[in-house]
């Protein structure tokens, strides 16, 4: 018996070892992690990004699986490309369009223009030309600031198929509801990112820690009625020798975000083919599409 005694000792005694030497290797991993030796391991950005972008039930997972490979290419790709257009037409071909659009730019092959709707490319194209630097930067500002970490969470095919639907979008709703005037600017895109995660924090709302979802809440409202009174500034308070642009892009490009964008940020955890609010909410859509294409061949006052 003294014996069995003393092997069940020497056995607990191991066993203790063991935990003793698993814990010190568990301390030392974290030790590495903060003094930022192993940058893949170190979740601290990951952790500040799931807790403004996904509900509280969803960001284990994140946080087990969170990587920046790929990187978030997508919207780093879209501000470049709108910068660079912005940067020949304000300097290499100037324009006088450093704060106001001017004549000149309206002859670009990237805006949208009421008398060049055959140009189906300009549908979309139009997002990469802007009114001017405060039009510019403030796009760009916010499609950074809230794209980045959304692409971090859900990748880049779904921030684009977003961004897009809401460019798409806002062209079309402009066709139709404002024919006879021009489109610039990515405010469809960005609009509908906005949209997107403006629904998904309403709809968790209890979820995201009250007080930061009533911030998150004022900052979004804030930027759309600044961004909206400066659209609306240019539609109807453009100056003699400017032309007006239309502002539809925004609307539209914010239903497009609130039912594309939100069924896609919605879907974090699942698979964004089987949830059927994701196949109403495109079939939605493509009626619009059809509608608005339907509506530019044969009803037009822009014919």
């Amino acid at each position: 018996m003294a014996a069995d005694r003393d092997l069940e000792m020497e056995d607990m005694n191991l066993n203790m070892d063991r935990d003793m030497k698993g814990e010190l290797e568990e301390e030392k991993e974290m030790r590495e992690d903060r003094g930022g030796k192993d940058p893949l391991k170190n979740k601290k950005v990951h952790r500040v990004v799931s807790k403004w972008m996904l509900p509280e039930k969803v960001r284990r997972t994140y946080l087990e699986r969170a990587n920046c490979l790929p990187p978030p290419v997508f919207i780093i790709s879209i501000s470049l490309a709108e910068l660079a257009v912005f940067i020949y037409y304000a300097v290499w071909k100037p324009q006088k369009q450093w704060i106001t659009l001017d004549i000149g730019i309206l002859e670009s092959p990237f805006i949208y223009s009421p008398e060049k709707r055959e140009q189906a490319w300009r549908f979309i194209s139009y997002m990469l030309v802007h009114a001017g630097v405060q039009h510019l930067v403030g796009n760009l500002i916010m499609q950074l600031v809230l794209g980045i970490p959304l692409e971090m969470v859900h990748k880049g095919l779904r921030v684009g198929l977003v961004y897009l639907a809401g460019v798409t979008a806002g062209s079309l709703a402009s066709s139709i509801f404002d024919p006879l005037r021009y489109l610039v600017g990515a405010s469809g895109g960005v609009y509908a990112l906005m949209g997107g995660y403006f629904m998904n924090v309403l709809v968790n709302f209890r979820e995201m820690i009250p007080a930061l979802g009533i911030v998150r809440l004022l900052i979004i409202i804030l930027i759309i009625l600044s961004d909206m009174g400066f659209a609306l500034y240019r539609r109807f308070f453009v100056p003699a020798n400017g032309s007006p642009v239309s502002f539809a892009a925004h609307i539209a490009g914010g239903f497009a975000g609130m039912s594309i964008g939100y069924t896609v940020f919605s879907c974090f955890d699942q698979a964004l083919l089987k949830d059927p609010r994701f196949w109403i909410a495109i079939a939605a859509y493509f009626a619009c599409v059809l509608f608005a294409v339907f509506f530019n061949i044969f009803l037009s006052p822009a014919n």
